[in-house]
């Protein structure tokens, strides 16, 4: 499936205290995700252990550069 086939993906608002929102964004940094990313993480981990997670749930996409292909083998 190609990305532009993809369903879009939901924007949600949300209200946070300011110090949730500051621990949040140094645990993110900590493990080199964007605060976004870290949200979505604890939150599909939070449904999983409490086996709530749909079947239907995609992985998270991987975003950056993409994983270098290793060099052809010499025959």
């Amino acid at each position: 499936m190609t990305e532009s086939s993809r369903p879009a993906r939901k924007q949600v608002l949300l209200r946070l205290d300011p110090a949730v929102h500051d621990a949040l964004a140094t645990w993110a940094a900590g493990e080199l995700r964007s605060t976004n990313a870290q949200i979505e993480y604890l939150l599909r981990r939070a449904l999983a252990e409490a086996g709530r997670m749909p079947s239907a749930v995609r992985p998270i996409p991987r975003r950056g550069r993409p994983a270098k292909e290793p060099p052809p083998e010499a025959e």
